[in-house]
């Protein structure tokens, strides 16, 4: 089993080179950027000694859980797609992490999120799933990222709504294609609160075909600039924005002029049914008297 240890990066020629005054240790201590992908690691070992690690590539492995990270209190961007990952353990440590990749793994929660309150970026795309499974997202993790996150991919992941995510209103970059996405409706009440967001693609959804599909979504996202890969005329939004105002202006009016519109909701009394017999009495005795 290759384990990632500070032996492994000792004889990787690509790392430590043995220089006149400098040990092993002391590289260890300065040590920054740490390239280990493709390497068939399937365990991370004791890494301690790092402790200036600010960036770790660990994709295209074998690694099947997060673990022996504690140590990495100054760990910024973190590299861990193409594995066998389950779980989002182990990470909350990662205090400073900004960028975290977890594309093509075999993770079906979205957890262990909740002490990482400065994360801006999370790449979740394509996890391979058992089939019927859908990607699902811990409501305590979400929250955490509420104020911080800005780019988040859940592509090709069998996700039926986003109702849980919407307390993300730091995003910017959203990417949920190819996933089973089909109330238009839904996704309007979340992004009219997504009021930074930039770019979005919900390409290959049921929701693409459904009428208006386009038009709602520019309406809805106030910055948009690019939507499915296609950019955003200003002139077509401006223009989209002002017929859903006028649209709604006179559905106000109507309603308005319904509601004052004069009406009898008081139905007659039997007084007053007989007053007005007794007045059609009196005129048919007069017109028969020719009075």
């Amino acid at each position: 089993m290759a384990c990632l240890t500070v032996d492994l990066i000792a004889k990787s020629g690509k790392h430590f080179k043995k220089r006149r005054g400098i040990s092993l240790l002391q590289y260890l201590k300065t040590l920054t950027h740490l390239h280990f992908s493709n390497r068939n690691i399937e365990e991370i070992g004791d890494l301690s000694m790092c402790r200036n690690l600010t960036v770790l590539y660990l994709f295209e492995n074998r690694l099947t859980k997060i673990c022996s990270l504690d140590f990495a209190s100054n760990l910024t961007h973190l590299y861990l797609q193409n594995n066998n990952i389950t779980h989002m353990d182990n990470l909350s440590n990662l205090k400073k992490l900004s960028k975290l990749y977890l594309s093509r793994n075999r993770i079906s929660v979205v957890e262990g999120l909740e002490e990482l309150s400065g994360l801006k970026e999370l790449h979740l795309e394509n996890q391979q799933l058992e089939p019927g499974d859908q990607l699902l997202f811990d409501p305590m993790s979400i929250l955490a990222l509420a104020e911080s996150l800005c780019v988040l991919n859940i592509n090709n992941n069998n996700i039926e709504d986003i109702k849980d995510l919407s307390v993300l209103k730091e995003l910017e970059h959203f990417s949920a294609a190819k996933n089973k996405l089909l109330h238009i409706d839904e996704l309007e009440d979340v992004f009219e609160l997504w009021s930074k967001l930039l770019i979005l693609d919900l390409s290959g959804n049921p929701v693409c075909k459904q009428r208006k599909y386009r038009d709602r979504l520019i309406v809805a996202c106030q910055k948009l600039g690019t939507l499915d890969g296609k950019d955003i005329n200003e002139i077509t939004r401006q223009f989209l924005v002002n017929w859903k105002a006028a649209k709604e202006s006179k559905k106000r009016k109507n309603k308005n002029e319904m509601l004052t519109w004069p009406v009898d909701v008081h139905p007659p009394t039997s007084k007053s049914r007989l007053i007005l017999l007794n007045q059609l009495l009196l005129f048919t005795y007069h017109w028969i008297s020719g009075g």
